[in-house]
């Protein structure tokens, strides 16, 4: 395989709660007219599937490369069915439903798929007093949450958080949840697109569901929910501070870890698997094998792990999304600068805590 940043087409989702924010906020360029409520930034998701645009490889698919080089481009020894993240920017600009995502077990058993989607929320953006809901208050039995649900009182049986810039949930598969309205978010999650939803109306376009069709939605839902999960908003860990780059780890688990880096000048960075890098702040540049990619405001870069090594330009912020070994990428280097078990466990599933 042929290893370099590599740049792909961004599938877009046009879903009832959308507005213009991505655009508007996060100033990325290049996006239609209209309402938008995803860019699916790394997206190897029947369906939308991105493909490659630039290089050698371009117009090769990701689920292409992942077939033919999973070593090289997920890590060497790494097999699957597609690309193990998936990436978004969403645009909560209304309220989106309030749904679960099936955890691994229930997704096989239930679904018929290979793998669930636990994912994580970094914030953005956010208007004052917004809140999201997130996971199901103790005592609440399957008969009053179903009956909550159908009439739409989730304070009722739902805790309720107020969002943050710069905070991120980890939202384990099987956990109730919605986010919005005024809400702009960076997702990290695992490549599925599998969702049960609680809402009387359709998410692509508000059009109503009949009653019936909602009480069988739950019915699902109900099946798949894990209401036992908790979670709550974390600003994150400092994981490395140099004069080039102040790195924090966002949240970590076995599917994936997310970290945010101000970056003040050239940082380099080796690594030896797929890096998720998208760019939160003004454009930035990233040099590889002697040439320099554009990183614009919004955009996103897959590094192959082929690649092993990038010098990032500063200044600039971005993401950096990976599936980590947990010991050497997040405990390891945590503790070395002085966090505990208890701040640890804050970030997520460090000790396979949700599954």
């Amino acid at each position: 395989m042929d290893a370099y940043p590599l740049s792909l087409t961004t599938p877009l989702a046009t879903h009832i709660f959308g507005g213009e924010k991505i655009r508007q906020i996060l100033g990325r360029a290049g996006l239609p007219e209209g309402r938008i409520a995803e860019t699916w930034e790394v997206s190897d998701v029947d369906g939308m599937i991105a493909t490659v645009t630039n290089g050698t490889l371009a117009g090769k698919t990701l689920r292409e490369l992942t077939e033919r080089y999973p070593d090289e481009l997920v890590a060497p020894g790494w097999r699957g069915p597609h690309f193990p993240l998936l990436s978004k920017f969403i645009d909560a600009s209304h309220l989106l439903p309030v749904h679960l995502h099936a955890n691994d077990e229930a997704a096989q058993r239930l679904e018929c798929q290979p793998n669930g989607k636990t994912e994580a929320w970094h914030i953005l953006w956010a208007a004052p007093g917004a809140t999201c809901l997130l996971g199901v208050k103790p005592g609440v039995d399957r008969d009053t949450l179903r009956a909550a649900l159908l009439a739409e009182e989730y304070d009722a049986v739902m805790y309720r958080f107020p969002v943050r810039a710069g905070d991120t949930f980890y939202v384990p598969g099987g956990m109730l949840h919605s986010f919005g309205p005024d809400t702009l978010i960076y997702e990290i999650e695992q490549t599925s697109n599998i969702q049960q939803h609680a809402m009387p109306w359709r998410m692509e376009d508000g059009k109503p569901l009949s009653r019936a069709t909602q009480e069988r939605n739950i019915d699902a839902l109900l099946e798949e929910l894990r209401p036992e999960l908790r979670t709550v908003p974390f600003p994150g860990l400092l994981r490395e501070e140099t004069p080039a780059c102040r790195r924090i780890m966002c949240c970590a688990g076995p599917y994936f870890a997310l970290e945010r880096w101000q970056i003040s000048a050239s940082y380099a960075y080796a690594f030896t698997s797929a890096q998720l890098i998208s760019n939160i702040g003004e454009p930035c540049d990233v040099e590889a094998n002697g040439q320099r990619y554009r990183l614009g405001c919004g955009e996103s870069l897959l590094l192959p792990a082929a690649l092993g090594k990038v010098l990032l330009r500063g200044p600039g912020e971005i993401l950096v999304g990976y599936v980590p070994d947990l010991e050497r990428d997040v405990r390891a280097p945590l503790r070395a600068m002085g966090c505990d078990a208890r701040s640890l466990a804050l970030l997520g599933d460090v000790d396979d805590q949700w599954r």
